[in-house]
């Protein structure tokens, strides 16, 4: 007992023993539980990436119960989610717009020349813009994930919306 106050889940050897021992075992579990629908295969990895996520919190000894508790929370919110998602897979959308068929032509239109501005930007223009109009991340964000400055971030947004506004205009 008093070896195992210094072992530490972070420690490689110990996570790879816990998880050698018990991944088999929770797939099982959750396979038998809820069926093969749900990825139980993603889910027992899921909660192990918890486990070593919060490895320092928790003791060897409660790792099971901490893989097999979070896997099944995991499958249980996958499952009401599936249940979210068939319930309006099955509501029926409206058959019919009260937009006029000019209005709809334009509509199409102005996609069409949307996308072929959207491809007339350069690569680093195209994904700065994405990631900050679709995806909708701040400049900061876009700048950690790029490994670029804000102001290099800025530039290239700024870029992209003169580029669109003129493209479109000339379409």
């Amino acid at each position: 007992m008093g070896k195992q106050l210094h072992e530490n889940i972070c420690e490689e050897h110990i996570f790879s023993s816990i998880f050698n021992k018990h991944a088999k075992d929770l797939h099982n579990f959750l396979y038998y539980k809820f069926g093969d629908l749900l990825n139980p295969k993603d889910k027992v990895q899921d909660a192990f990436i918890k486990l070593w996520q919060n490895c320092s919190k928790i003791s060897p000894d409660k790792a099971k119960s901490f893989v097999f508790t979070t896997a099944n929370n995991l499958m249980l919110n996958e499952a009401a989610h599936q249940k979210v998602v068939l319930k309006h897979q099955q509501t029926k959308p409206k058959s019919y717009t009260n937009e006029d068929p000019e209005f709809l032509m334009q509509e199409t239109e102005y996609h069409d020349k949307l996308q072929k501005a959207l491809s007339n930007l350069t690569d680093a223009q195209r994904e700065a813009f994405m990631m900050n109009r679709v995806e909708g991340k701040r400049f900061k964000e876009i700048a950690e994930i790029l490994g670029i400055s804000t102001k290099a971030v800025e530039k290239r947004i700024y870029g992209a919306l003169e580029k669109l506004r003129k493209d479109i205009k000339e379409l």
